[in-house]
């Protein structure tokens, strides 16, 4: 959530930033004037207190000398129905601008690409080259099913569309996946966690996904739990209402968890195969870091989730999202994608984004500085990676031309020695 102060003191850029992701300016013209009158209805209402106790004061000196105070009284009963007046005004007005504020997006950082959507987005790097078949390459749920370790059909049939079983060595090498991820990243410094795959409400506002993006998530009716879209969530939440101490800066958080999202308005996108579904498996990186440090450490996040498709032998790339494609709490992101042979072309497996102090200001997440002053941290998330996505790219671009699937060499110990799936 942004700060309304520096929204007060920040118009014109707030509205030319913003601007840049789709706000219409008159939306924070209409913020600034209800937290103005806000403010008015505070200072008219302190005046009123002290007025208050002012005639409160006269009223005990009057009794004590035995004189008439029902004009006072009389006053102060007036004085007091204002004031409640007032609070009932302010109360509404706070709501009102607290819910305004908490739907605008984050800042963007002033180094990306400005742009309204993908076609905007820039090119970091490239890493590996895609693979040249001698053959047509399949699709990766035309593998999966032939060799029967994909069943699109019976999962539609017992959970409905974008739902799957995997089995056999597909199940295995789902296993494989991010028991490797997590050993990959706990290496790294990340500390395994299992979270809850639910969570309250105030943990989604905490992350920004309530109140605006109710429709993409599936909630439990008649109860104030959610069933996670990422582990995102429960790893953010985790310092939820908490002063972290100074020297544990930085704290890195690694887990597995399903994903779940209802995916509304994708209707006739990626429905067939993996890439975009109702459940997913997903290895998720948070990290907690003290302002200062927050862009190395977002540099070094959308490395380790680089170094995952490098060790499996994965071509992908790197490109920073511009403004009107980025996700809504994020300041900057770098999204990994991931080569697909059979699309010929590059797909999103990770997203990595510092949120600044978004998310902390929302979930009041806090650190105190040198001079013993509560400061917000930066929060990131990162995925590391989306395991399902991990897995389409391996059958892709791992397939032979007999239809059998080559293990990648880093997998074959999860896999119990097995190097080829037939």
């Amino acid at each position: 959530m942004l700060d309304i102060k520096m929204i007060r003191q920040n118009v014109d850029e707030v509205k030319e930033q913003l601007g840049n992701r789709g706000v219409k300016p008159e939306i924070i013209d209409e913020i600034v004037s209800k937290d103005r009158k806000r403010r008015d209805i505070i200072v008219q209402t302190e005046t009123l207190k002290k007025q208050r106790n002012d005639v409160s004061q006269a009223i005990a000196q009057l009794k004590r000398n035995k004189e008439n105070a029902d004009t006072q009284i009389e006053e102060m009963k007036k004085v007091g129905d204002a004031i409640k007046a007032f609070d009932e005004e302010l109360n509404g007005l706070d709501e009102e601008v607290t819910d305004m504020a908490s739907r605008l997006p984050n800042m963007p950082n002033k180094t990306i690409p400005v742009g309204p959507d993908e076609d905007s987005n820039v090119e970091l790097r490239k890493v590996g080259t895609p693979r040249t078949f001698d053959f047509e390459p399949k699709a990766h749920w035309e593998i999966g099913e032939k060799l029967d370790i994909l069943d699109f059909e019976r999962g539609a049939k017992v959970a409905g569309s974008r739902f799957l079983y995997y089995k056999g060595w597909g199940a295995r090498l789902e296993r494989a996946l991010y028991n490797f991820m997590l050993d990959e990243h706990a290496a790294d410094g990340y500390t395994e966690i299992i979270p809850p795959y639910v969570v309250n409400d105030e943990s989604m506002y905490g992350t920004g996904q309530f109140p605006k993006f109710k429709a993409d998530v599936f909630q439990i009716e008649n109860e104030d739990l959610t069933l996670i879209p990422t582990a995102e969530v429960p790893l953010t939440n985790y310092y939820r209402d908490e002063v972290i101490p100074e020297e544990k800066l930085p704290v890195y958080f690694t887990a597995l968890s399903p994903s779940f999202r209802s995916e509304a308005g994708s209707a006739g996108r990626d429905t067939r195969g993996l890439i975009r579904l109702h459940q997913f498996n997903k290895v998720e990186m948070v990290k907690f870091a003290k302002p200062e440090d927050s862009y190395a450490e977002l540099e070094k996040m959308t490395n380790d989730a680089g170094s995952i498709m490098e060790k499996l032998g994965l071509p992908y790339h790197v490109i920073t999202l511009s403004t009107g494609d980025m996700g809504f709490s994020a300041a900057m992101t770098h999204d990994l994608e991931v080569w697909l042979p059979a699309q010929n072309m590059y797909r999103e497996i990770s997203s990595c984004s510092n949120t600044e102090t978004f998310q902390a200001r929302r979930a009041h997440i806090q650190y105190r500085d040198d001079d013993g002053k509560l400061q917000f941290v930066h929060t990131l998330n990162g995925s590391g990676l989306a395991v399902g996505r991990t897995l389409a790219a391996v059958l892709e671009n791992y397939q032979n031309e007999d239809g059998s699937v080559t293990v990648p060499e880093v997998l074959r110990p999860y896999m119990g020695g097995l190097d080829v799936i037939k």
